[in-house]
């Protein structure tokens, strides 16, 4: 039998991150989300760039990676990046990049898997090169920020974000994907594809209320001992979640754009980036079910604040959330 894995776990922080506060509350309207959230003079609301890095079973585990540093000046003035990145946060907390094995998104959205590859710099050897069109930058030689890390990802979404299927026209960058289909060392492939369950049949029709026949313990997908993924669609149809036992017992779930920060929490509080604004709401629901029930530690992908959160049943019928103040057990 094999040995159950725990993982000692720290939050990363890989910079700032500014987004239309239109944009991420969807259909509900200024005049409520503004009651609590500030913006800045062209309607943007602070987000941040989550992440976690992991230790255990002799791995080091990335989960999520930001988006890096190959946007241009415009854009990234646009979405107000500060210049830090994930390669940044991951040399904080005292580990080279390049001893990093697994990396774990939830999408291949550019503000999630965009720091997987970064910027050739100086003299270097890229190890990718964009050709016409391809740069999401002003600079088209790329370098592998992790370059013996295995890239985990669903399949659903590479299939969609290699057709480039999104409400956004500019979100799956090519020098943020192609680069991942060169193999690693010993020709083992980079990029490696999960098919979790999803959680309705394509033939079913769920109405608001409903949750899945199935628990997440039969729809998860076991990537690393004791390191799960699940499929959470909406925002993307691939869009999942990653799902850990740390070694203090806690459940922890990377959650990321079904709820994006604890202002989210409402069931109709979806993106306005949302494939599927309908499913998010479901997924929400059934996420936070889920979660309450298990004691989940959830880590919010965007929360600008301490993002460790706990899930417990409302007064009003919903759910409310605890924040922690966890950061992490470090090394």
């Amino acid at each position: 039998m094999a040995t159950k894995v725990r993982y000692d776990w720290t939050l990363l922080r890989a910079g700032r991150f500014l987004l239309d506060g239109g944009g991420m509350f969807g259909i509900i309207p200024r005049s409520v989300w503004s009651r609590t959230i500030e913006t800045d003079d062209r309607n943007r609301i602070t987000l941040w760039h989550n992440a976690l890095l992991l230790r255990g079973g002799g791995r080091t585990i990335l989960i999520e990676a930001g988006t890096g540093d190959k946007l241009d000046a415009k854009m990234s003035e646009i979405f107000g990046l500060d210049g830090r990145t994930i390669e940044h946060a991951v040399q904080d907390a005292g580990v080279d990049p390049a001893d990093v094995n697994t990396a774990v998104v939830s999408h291949l959205h550019f503000d999630h898997a965009g720091g997987l590859t970064r910027r050739a710099r100086g003299s270097e050897t890229p190890d990718w090169i964009a050709g016409k069109g391809e740069a999401s930058g002003d600079q088209n030689e790329v370098c592998f920020t992790f370059p013996n890390a295995e890239v985990v990802a669903q399949r659903q979404e590479w299939n969609d974000a290699i057709a480039n299927d999104a409400v956004m026209t500019r979100t799956y960058y090519r020098d943020h994907l192609l680069p991942l289909e060169i193999p690693l060392a010993g020709e083992r492939p980079r990029l490696r594809l999960v098919e979790s369950p999803i959680p309705f049949p394509h033939d079913q029709r769920p109405h608001r209320d409903d949750t899945p026949t199935s628990p997440v313990r039969n729809r998860r997908t076991e990537i690393a001992p004791g390191l799960f993924v699940f499929l959470v669609p909406g925002h993307t149809w691939g869009q999942q979640a990653i799902m850990f036992e740390d070694t203090e017992g806690r459940t922890m779930v990377f959650t990321p754009d079904v709820m994006p920060t604890h202002h989210h929490l409402g069931q109709a509080y979806s993106l306005g980036y949302d494939v599927e604004p309908y499913t998010s709401m479901l997924t929400k629901h059934w996420f936070l079910s889920e979660a309450a029930a298990g004691n989940w530690h959830l880590v919010l992908d965007h929360d600008p604040g301490n993002p460790v959160f706990t899930v417990g049943q409302g007064s009003r019928g919903w759910f409310e959330l605890t924040q922690t103040g966890l950061t992490g057990q470090g090394w």
